[in-house]
């Protein structure tokens, strides 16, 4: 005989939906506590006409923009009702997104997993660790997706994918996001619409935010996407083609060896490949002129942010440029910041400082090479009309 199957399926669980309304507001008080950061000025010569902001990601509770991005992605688990109270949270990770689930992991009392390449950096490791995370160190950076994937089945858990959700986790609408936090600050300034705004690509959920948030608000602004050497993201983007691969990158945060779900190339308008050495130099240059320490990410912003403002220059343009400092320096003291590791990267500022110099003299941009790399653009990059 046939069994008769039921017609009619009642899963609610109160008590399971209690725990997520409870969660819910705990990561919601974090973004009341911490979801706005400060706009700052960067001195450029006034004579230039052009106001440079960077957008501090690193007063962040967990120091860096991916707060951001880990609230966006338990807020959107807890939603979709992938978190459950007891649930292991897994993640692949080259830091500092896995810094701030952590974070998260922690408030929530749910234990948390980073898969990361054995090259993070000590100091990440060691905040992960901190805020109560476990890290799981691969040698091959390619294979953080599937081990993690394989550690959420192990565990009975949830492997957050940062890589394929970003892009759908954060509201690009408004609600606060970065995007719309830059607008409101610069709405009293005397350049209000910025002429770029210019990002690094890790998932590529900041650029998807903000190219999405211009068209939303009819905003004139164009998005210029930097990547650094070796990513997968910049020939991707310019032969159209999302299988491209590379081998990823030295730049911990951003680049990677593939082009990730969570990029929007549609909504790029430009892209510029940074050598790694010009994302160093232009880190510690930045710290020169306004003491501030910024990792090696903040850099590569900062060069294609310097490229875009020459050519404004060049044309005789004035207006405004944002950028954002990713995370602070103390990340990377024992990497970007030690001379020892850069030349054992094989890496010569030199060159590339020497260029940042001569721009801050004369507001001209000069292309530096450098042995065993290609020529970055000067400074145009490739542009999409």
């Amino acid at each position: 005989m046939t069994a008769v199957r039921p017609t009619d399926v009642d899963r609610s669980d109160p008590s399971g939906r209690a725990w997520v309304e409870r969660a819910v507001a705990l990561v919601e008080a974090d973004a009341h506590r911490s979801a706005d950061t400060h706009l700052l000025v960067y001195p450029l010569p006034p004579e230039w006409g052009i106001d440079l902001y960077l957008k501090d990601e690193s007063t962040h509770p967990t120091g860096s923009l991916k707060h951001r991005l880990a609230r966006s992605l338990f807020l959107y688990a807890l939603c979709s009702g992938q978190l459950h109270e007891g649930s292991t949270v897994v993640e692949s990770s080259s830091g500092s997104t896995a810094v701030s689930e952590a974070y998260f992991a922690r408030m929530l009392g749910l234990p948390f997993v980073a898969v990361m390449p054995a090259t993070t950096s000590a100091e990440k490791i060691a905040l992960i660790e901190f805020h109560g995370g476990r890290c799981h160190l691969v040698a091959d950076a390619g294979t953080v997706y599937d081990e993690a994937r394989r550690i959420a089945a192990e565990t009975g858990g949830h492997y957050l994918d940062q890589f394929t959700n970003a892009e759908r986790a954060t509201d690009w609408r408004g609600n606060n996001n970065i995007a719309e936090s830059v607008f409101e600050q610069l709405s009293r300034e005397r350049h209000p619409v910025p002429e770029w705004v210019v990002v690094g690509a890790g998932t590529g959920g900041t650029s998807a935010t903000i190219g999405r948030y211009v068209r939303y608000r009819r905003l004139p602004t164009r998005l210029a996407v930097v990547d650094p050497e070796g990513s997968a993201f910049f020939p991707g983007w310019r032969d159209a083609d999302p299988a491209t691969t590379g081998r990823g990158s030295r730049i911990e945060g951003i680049g990677r060896p593939r082009v990730e779900p969570s990029f929007v190339p549609t909504i790029v308008d430009r892209m510029v490949c940074v050598p790694d050495a010009a994302s160093l130099a232009a880190m510690r240059h930045l710290q020169q002129v306004t003491g501030r320490r910024a990792g090696g990410s903040t850099g590569t912003n900062l060069w294609g942010a310097f490229g875009l403002i020459a050519e404004m220059l060049a044309a005789g343009r004035t207006g405004s440029v944002v950028t954002l400092l990713c995370d602070g320096g103390e990340r990377y003291a024992c990497t970007y910041y030690d001379d020892a590791w850069v030349t054992a990267q094989g890496l010569d500022l030199a060159p590339h400082t020497a260029v940042l110099e001569h721009f801050a003299r004369t507001g001209e941009w000069r292309a530096a090479g450098e042995p065993g790399h290609s020529t970055p653009p000067s400074p145009s990059g490739v542009t999409r009309k």
